[in-house]
């Protein structure tokens, strides 16, 4: 009895463990859809391959074969039977691998049709961060951030993948497939999200020490406010009033940070790390590594190199004084 309890209680768990916000069989869009469908028809076909062969096996162990007087005779009706199911099974695996790669190739036809895209965004992979520009048809609608990609519900979005280091692959599984990000090649995949809420994507491909540590999040919003995100998104960051983020501000400008990074309507305009114009915006830092907060801040400020080792962001030395200053003005770049 105790033996049936443990095997439901295993069975549960991991079933449990196909759920949740990163899980390709809870499917939030029509492309995600179509993966998940492909799966369980495939599931169910090689489940009853799998159940048919079994029961043969079985019938092979417990059937006995009848003793023969002469056992180089050959009974002719037997090897005729033999040769059917043989053949029958090789006609029958022929017809099952051609029609599993007619509906693989359906369903992909359906997953990389064009369609007008309502946003256009283009990630590109580094070690070990996503670079994320909104696209638009004039400059100043457009922008960049990183590692959070936020979406209009219902309408679909167009993904260009870059990668200026090594292969990376993007996958949001609740969304779509994967798609390769790949140096020198760029690659596109197109999603829909049929319903708000957070998902969370992962780098597929092995990048590298911290590919484990490349996250990224998928915001879907409805409509009015993904349209009220884009335009907090598209403004300069605001100059800082208090005294501690003045001198924060201050801080930042004279050490390494403004000679990696980008704050909109400052003079740090660099493109080496992900820019920070609305940094504390954001749900988490370094790739989904920490949620934002004012101790994953500070901490990160004053030793990258602890949390995530191997990052290309070096460790800035601060005084207390300086690391609180500095941790205040990126609390307040929203």
């Amino acid at each position: 009895m105790w033996m049936r309890g443990a095997g439901v209680i295993g069975l549960a768990l991991l079933i449990s463990a196909c759920s949740g916000q990163q899980s390709a069989l809870e499917p939030h869009g029509p492309e995600a859809e179509h993966i998940a469908r492909l799966f369980w028809i495939f599931t169910a076909v090689c489940g009853t391959i799998w159940f048919a062969v079994m029961v043969v096996l079985a019938i092979g162990l417990v059937r006995r074969a009848p003793q023969r007087l002469d056992p180089l005779a050959l009974d002719v009706p037997a090897e005729r039977r033999t040769t059917m199911v043989v053949g029958g099974a090789v006609v029958g695996t022929a017809l099952t691998v051609i029609a599993l790669s007619a509906l693989s190739f359906a369903f992909q036809r359906q997953l990389f049709a064009r369609e007008n895209p309502a946003v256009n965004i283009k990630v590109t992979g580094l070690q070990w961060w996503w670079n994320v520009e909104y696209e638009a048809d004039t400059p100043d609608q457009g922008f960049t951030t990183a590692n959070e990609i936020y979406v209009p519900v219902g309408k679909p979005v167009l993904v260009r993948l870059d990668a200026n280091d090594v292969i990376h692959s993007f996958w949001v599984p609740s969304l779509m497939g994967k798609m390769d990000l790949i140096p020198g090649q760029q690659n596109q995949i197109k999603f829909t999200a049929n319903r708000p809420g957070i998902y969370r994507g992962q780098c597929a491909e092995f990048c590298g020490w911290q590919h484990a540590h490349m996250g990224l999040t998928v915001v879907a919003l409805p409509v009015p406010l993904f349209q009220t995100w884009l335009k907090a998104q598209t403004a300069s960051a605001t100059e800082p009033q208090e005294p501690e983020r003045k001198k924060g501000a201050e801080i930042f400008a004279s050490k390494a940070c403004f000679m990696c990074h980008s704050i909109r309507g400052t003079r740090a305009g660099s493109r080496v790390g992900p820019d920070l114009t609305h940094f504390a915006s954001r749900q988490s830092i370094a790739a989904a590594t920490l949620p934002m907060s004012r101790g994953s801040i500070a901490a990160w400020v004053l030793d990258p190199q602890g949390i995530k080792p191997g990052t290309n962001m070096p460790n800035v030395s601060l005084a207390p004084d300086e690391l609180d200053a500095v941790v205040s003005y990126l609390e307040g770049l929203r």
